[in-house]
């Protein structure tokens, strides 16, 4: 009896399926582990790595909170990545729709400015933007006595919703010129403006690609490290350099579960945060290729 063989077809679905599988676990069992090691004794930890909490050590996230400070840490995170979401949202969105749906002198120059912007790594200018800060800190230090540039949310804030500009009028532009021009149309018909247009009209229509772009920020500035560590040398540090902090004290005291604790506090936000909008990302992700 002859075995039957596969199909190319059914080898490349095959080939995909295990491909899927094996990220889907490389991903889950890391994560799962770290949300079973911050509920374990530090006791549990000189055994099998693999076995079950005994049980559930709720305070190694009480302790995280109220001795390791990662309460502020995270305040600080949550205000910062709201502030720059809010200023970022509050420029790209004019600046792509008017790049997207209008031509006028200049435009094709400061559209290949914002595409240019997006090969620029944020790890290549951290050590300018310190020194410019720095410089203008000391020139007010000996103006009016304080200082203002670092060590202020606001202004970390004002730094990430800048720096992330080009991919998200990137973005989104590439969203608004899918959309057919027949909705201006019909609100120019009515009266509307140009800003009511884009409020009341465009906006709401770009809602895919403004989500996939909130989620891709959040995700940036909530877990961005260097410049949070570089501009903000005081207390008001944000959660990922305080996590490191607490990784190093509790590394060396031995305490893990507190360490995993901390751990999960930074995870769990963006994991709920994709769980929630995980269809809209997408329909944003997808939308922008299509052309109408």
């Amino acid at each position: 009896m002859k075995k039957k063989k596969l199909s190319p077809e059914a080898l490349y679905k095959l080939f995909i399926y295990v491909a899927m599988i094996t990220l889907a676990i490389s991903i889950i069992v890391p994560v799962a582990w770290v949300f079973m090691a911050s509920v374990k004794e530090n006791a549990e930890f000189y055994g099998n790595p693999w076995t079950l909490p005994q049980s559930l050590n709720w305070s190694n996230f009480i302790e995280a909170f109220q001795e390791a400070n990662m309460g502020t840490y995270m305040w600080n995170s949550v205000l910062v990545t709201a502030l720059a979401l809010v200023i970022l949202l509050a420029v790209a969105l004019p600046a792509a729709y008017v790049l997207s749906r209008f031509k006028f002198k200049g435009s094709r120059f400061f559209k290949t400015l914002i595409r240019s912007g997006l090969f620029v790594n944020i790890s290549f200018i951290v050590v300018p933007i310190f020194l410019m800060l720095l410089e203008w800190d000391d020139t007010l230090r000996l103006a009016m006595g304080s200082g203002f540039f670092l060590n202020n949310r606001f202004v970390l804030a004002l730094v990430y919703a800048a720096t992330a500009l080009p991919f998200t009028i990137f973005l989104l532009s590439s969203y608004f010129e899918t959309l057919p021009h027949d909705f201006e149309e019909a609100a120019h018909m009515d009266g509307a403006g140009y800003f009511k247009t884009m409020t009341v009209v465009m906006i709401p229509m770009a809602k895919p690609s403004i989500i996939t772009v909130i989620l891709f920020n959040f995700l940036a500035f909530w877990n961005e490290y260097i410049l949070a560590l570089t501009l903000m040398p005081g207390a008001n540090k944000t959660l990922p350099v305080g996590l490191i902090n607490l990784m190093a004290a509790e590394r060396a005291a031995a305490n893990y579960g507190r360490l995993y604790a901390g751990m999960v506090i930074v995870m769990l936000p963006t994991l709920v945060l994709y769980i929630l909008v995980q269809k809209q990302l997408t329909q944003g992700m997808t939308a922008g290729g299509v052309k109408g």
